[in-house]
């Protein structure tokens, strides 16, 4: 997943990303370290957030663009 990446590369905190979700830290921290699952609503909300695809996210693609609607 490129969530770490992602959150890097717009200059932000895990801590901002966590609230953003309405989690605590700690839990997003094992989202990207991949010792817990990333559920499919924050999958969502991370790809509206970034503005790109779930399937970027999730390395099914190298398009960061989202899908056209």
């Amino acid at each position: 997943m490129r969530i770490r990446d992602l959150r890097e590369d717009n200059d932000l905190t895990q801590r901002e990303i966590a609230e953003y979700l309405h989690i605590k830290q700690n839990t997003y921290s094992q989202y990207e370290n991949g010792q817990r699952q990333l559920p499919i609503e924050f999958l969502i909300a991370l790809a509206i957030f970034y503005q790109t695809s779930t399937d970027y996210i999730l390395g099914l693609t190298d398009e960061r663009k989202p899908y056209k609607r």
